[in-house]
């Protein structure tokens, strides 16, 4: 991708890091282009090999491909605020992650349930960078109607809505939407970063 379809950025790691961590951003800007199912199902593999506790792979992936028989219902599921610029993305998704996992003979409580589903997450807006998309992912979502839209089993939990699509290329962006759509920094790593415990409050 070149800066014609991306536009600058002032992202700037503190070290030295692949260049796809920086590429990864959450536009509001799409081309209204479907998301075929292959591609889509090339996100989920990367998805698919995400690290989890005793190899449980709690995540579970629930998709509307745009125009299908579920686009209208997951669509409507998010907030009016996300609904508007969502209707021009290819897909939307909802990661779903299983609060239970299988030891030995036995179900037990997963502590890392939501960890897991977010290294799944990552993977899957990675490789999404690296097929030409991005995705945009939410927690702004109809999340007292949802479990029920979705049919969610028991201890099953939404973690976050997602919605690919193609980004519009910033030389067709106005000034206004490329202000929304400048890459956000970060804070320094020494800010959250400490070796040992957290230091003591003065």
């Amino acid at each position: 991708m070149t800066e014609a379809t991306t536009g600058p950025t002032p992202r700037r790691p503190d070290h030295d890091i692949d260049p796809l961590f920086l590429e990864r951003r959450s536009p509001r800007h799409f081309t209204g282009e479907a998301v075929p199912e292959s591609e889509l199902m090339r996100m989920i593999e990367a998805a698919r090999w995400a690290p989890s506790s005793y190899n449980s792979q709690p995540w579970r992936f629930l998709y509307a491909l745009r125009g299908d028989a579920h686009w209208a219902t997951f669509l409507e599921l998010l907030v009016p605020g996300n609904q508007k610029w969502a209707q021009d993305t290819g897909a939307i998704l909802f990661l779903v992650s299983n609060g239970r996992m299988k030891i030995g003979d036995e179900l037990k409580p997963s502590w890392s349930h939501s960890l897991d589903a977010g290294a799944a997450s990552l993977a899957f807006q990675l490789q999404a960078i690296r097929q030409g998309w991005h995705a945009h992912g939410m927690t702004g979502f109809d999340h007292a109607r949802a479990p029920e839209a979705l049919n969610l089993p028991e201890h099953h939990r939404i973690e976050a809505a997602y919605a690919v699509g193609r980004m519009v290329a910033w030389d067709d962006l106005t000034e206004e939407q490329r202000t929304r759509e400048t890459p956000n920094g970060r804070r320094p790593i020494g800010d959250f970063t400490h070796a040992g415990p957290f230091p003591r409050a003065e």
